[in-house]
């Protein structure tokens, strides 16, 4: 759990500063559960150019409660939190300077949505929060108010969070958490988490990752890893001490994150999918006549691949719906091997390919048509899918065939400049598991939509 706060001071000598706003939202990973904001009568002056930066003068103040009176309200709502602060060495300086004032000893593990930032979107023109948000597409009202700028880190971090694949934060969350909890039961472990898409991520007491795992129901999911009697799913029970997750709304980055995530953090327990998930490709070769013509084959890495299929039954049986809802010719698409006329022909659902009646130009032109409608090599394109919230959508970044990454972006914010659109992108390695990954969702149409890049180059939005 996260106190994510802000604070604005009256300004003055270092250590001689008093609070005259504080707003605290607790943040569970995912949403606000709880929130505190208030005025404070810091009971000294407010430097005149402070009064000029946050628009908080004496005269609102003079009712404001005193630092002392809202201390038992700020103790409650980050107890068992860690906090959230961009440039936190200022703000928990100023919280512990005030509780020492009233001979309280306050005590929070913290962490910096500044360094994070550094760290996880690194060459920014700028880490100061309101050109950060900005560069980011993360909306900010009332800047250098408190709740304005708390509100915006909350944003912030959850940005860092998801741009975290070493999931070095959260695990560092757990290994600070565990020396405040007892060792979770796995019930209750079941219990935090919701059924929402995702991904999720075992952790053992130091913190360190021993599984992740994708699924459109976590909470379900969970169930079945701490109810199951296999071999491996009694070595996780007596292994795991906390699970984290992190929402993702589309099964289909819910499947990338995982991929990318077990490769990069090789969970002990995930040895099957450390390695690539597909087997079989499609090729596409031309014969001397001129036709173009399919074939399945074992996966070769120094070979060019149409799409590529976990099994070769898998790729077999897509190859018939394609050379039906095409009309190819299944001498030409591998699925019939003769020297004369294909299966299809002999009832009349072949217009003659395989025996050279039907011209090559107009046969090839069908092969060209499924090739351009579902392969995306060389094409420039966002898919839009389903986002965390009712509000939020998912964007897959694909540039000259090569998938860049995944963001999230509000509805009510308008992405209208590639720049925008990479900066909200958490970068993700291209590999055949990844493309293989997202062309399953495009041969079933799984996504909400597919928009051409040259749209947004243009200056258009995709909302």
């Amino acid at each position: 759990m996260y106190a994510i706060l802000d604070i604005e001071t009256t300004g003055g000598k270092y250590n001689e500063e008093g609070i005259t706003e504080i707003a605290i939202y607790k943040f569970d990973g995912h949403e606000i559960v709880d929130q505190f904001i208030s005025l404070v009568n810091p009971e000294r002056k407010i430097q005149p150019f402070v009064v000029n930066l946050t628009g908080i003068n004496n005269e609102m103040l003079r009712n404001a409660p005193k630092f002392y009176e809202v201390a038992k309200r700020i103790i409650e709502i980050t107890e068992g939190c860690i906090l959230v602060a961009h440039n936190a060495q200022f703000d928990t300086r100023i919280l512990r300077t005030e509780f020492d004032r009233l001979g309280y000893d306050y005590q929070r593990e913290s962490l910096c949505t500044v360094e994070l930032a550094k760290k996880l979107i690194p060459d920014m023109p700028s880490y100061s929060l309101g050109k950060l948000v900005r560069s980011l597409g993360i909306p900010l009202s009332d800047r250098h108010r408190a709740a304005g700028d708390a509100k915006a880190t909350v944003t912030l971090f959850k940005l860092l969070l998801s741009k975290d694949q070493k999931k070095e934060i959260i695990s560092q969350t757990v290994r600070m958490e565990a020396k405040r909890q007892l060792e979770p039961k796995l019930l209750d472990m079941i219990e935090a988490t919701p059924s929402v898409t995702g991904v999720y991520y075992m952790h053992r007491e130091d913190g360190s990752i021993i599984y992740i795992g994708k699924s459109r129901n976590i909470k379900k999911r969970l169930n079945q890893h701490f109810t199951s009697d296999n071999r491996k799913s009694k070595k996780i029970q007596l292994e795991v001490a906390a699970v984290s997750y992190e929402a993702t709304g589309s099964d289909l980055i819910a499947q990338l994150k995982e991929s990318e995530e077990i490769k990069r953090n090789k969970p002990r327990y995930n040895r099957a999918l450390r390695k690539t998930i597909y087997n079989y490709q499609l090729g596409l070769t031309k014969d001397e006549a001129g036709y173009l013509q399919f074939k399945i084959e074992k996966t070769n890495l120094d070979k060019p691949a149409i799409t590529t299929f976990t099994n070769y039954q898998q790729a077999k049986s897509q190859l018939f719906k394609i050379t039906e809802q095409h009309q190819l010719c299944q001498k030409h698409t591998g699925l019939h091997k003769t020297s004369g006329p294909c299966f299809l022909h002999t009832i009349k659902e072949c217009f003659g390919a395989c025996i050279g009646e039907e011209p090559v130009n107009q046969y090839n032109a069908r092969v060209e048509r499924y090739l351009a409608m579902h392969s995306y090599e060389n094409q420039n394109m966002v898919i839009i899918d389903h986002g965390r919230e009712v509000d939020e959508r998912s964007v897959i970044l694909i540039e000259d065939g090569v998938y860049r990454g995944f963001g999230f972006f509000n509805l009510n914010y308008q992405i209208n400049n590639l720049e925008i659109l990479r900066s909200i992108i958490s970068p993700m390695e291209d590999n055949r598991d990844a493309q293989h990954i997202i062309h399953s969702f495009l041969r079933r149409k799984k996504v909400l939509k597919i928009i051409p890049l040259e749209k947004l180059q243009n200056g258009s939005n995709f909302n």
